[in-house]
């Protein structure tokens, strides 16, 4: 229940309402999509991964308790997040609560988010090109977003142009997303942000700031999240709090 965004539920809750999905349901998946983000950051911030002391302005898993707790606590809501999902209160149909454990299963393991993890671990001082670093990006933070975007769309029946058009709009938001956090992360202050700074350049990773500079860097940002509000077009006014969202993205300060 610490500070945080929360932005990959509140996309479940809002694309949920574009196709009057039950509110019951959609929260029982936004609180399944959270547990998964929050085992990949607890997980993440071990010594033998990103090593960090901060996340949210509090000591990290593994400062506050010890590794094995940390390990414990990811594993544990990993699991949790699947058994809310395979539960019949989450939908009653059986084929719908098979399609959103698989796309979150694709979408959190080696295709997607423990994919660009792993990418990434192996890019420390390695001298990417954009290409390389984009796809990274598109599996680490992407996938995730890109679940919660098309979750309500699964719970809603909804066709498949919509379906698209919301994959789309994931898919521009997420980099988005990522672009921000690496410009957060070179200007940002360490008490503001609640996280360490300048970690990638500490790493010897290479980045959207580090490539592209930041002036380019936020014209990229911009772009994308111009670009996604083109994908809600078929929505109309129902989906004006998603167009917030993708403004949101780029002008948040942490």
């Amino acid at each position: 229940m610490s500070s945080g965004k929360r932005l990959r539920p509140f996309l479940v809750l809002k694309t949920s309402e574009l196709f009057g999905v039950e509110k019951e349901r959609a929260l029982r998946v936004a609180a399944s999509i959270e547990m998964v983000h929050a085992y990949s950051l607890v997980h993440d911030d071990l010594p033998s991964m990103d090593n960090d002391e901060l996340r949210r302005g509090k000591p990290t898993t593994h400062k506050k308790f010890n590794e094995a707790v940390a390990i414990l606590t990811g594993d544990s809501l990993l699991t949790l997040s699947f058994e809310i999902l395979s539960d019949t209160l989450t939908h009653s149909d059986a084929n719908i609560r098979c399609e959103l454990i698989l796309e979150l299963a694709k979408a959190a393991g080696a295709l997607g988010m423990v994919g660009g993890q792993m990418m990434d671990l192996q890019a420390e001082n390695k001298n990417l090109n954009i290409g390389v670093v984009t796809r990274i990006q598109r599996l680490k933070t992407g996938a995730l977003i890109s679940f919660a975007c098309i979750s309500g769309a699964i719970l809603g029946r909804a066709e498949k142009k919509d379906r698209f058009a919301l994959q789309a709009y994931a898919h521009d938001i997420g980099l988005a997303f990522q672009i921000k956090d690496d410009l957060l992360d070179v200007t940002g202050k360490k008490k503001n942000l609640g996280k360490a700074v300048k970690k990638d350049k500490k790493a010897g990773k290479k980045n959207f700031v580090s490539i592209l500079g930041k002036e380019r860097a936020k014209k990229q940002a911009e772009l994308l999240a111009n670009q996604a509000l083109k994908h809600l077009k078929s929505f109309d006014s129902k989906a004006d709090i998603l167009r917030e969202v993708a403004r949101f993205i780029v002008e948040r300060k942490k």
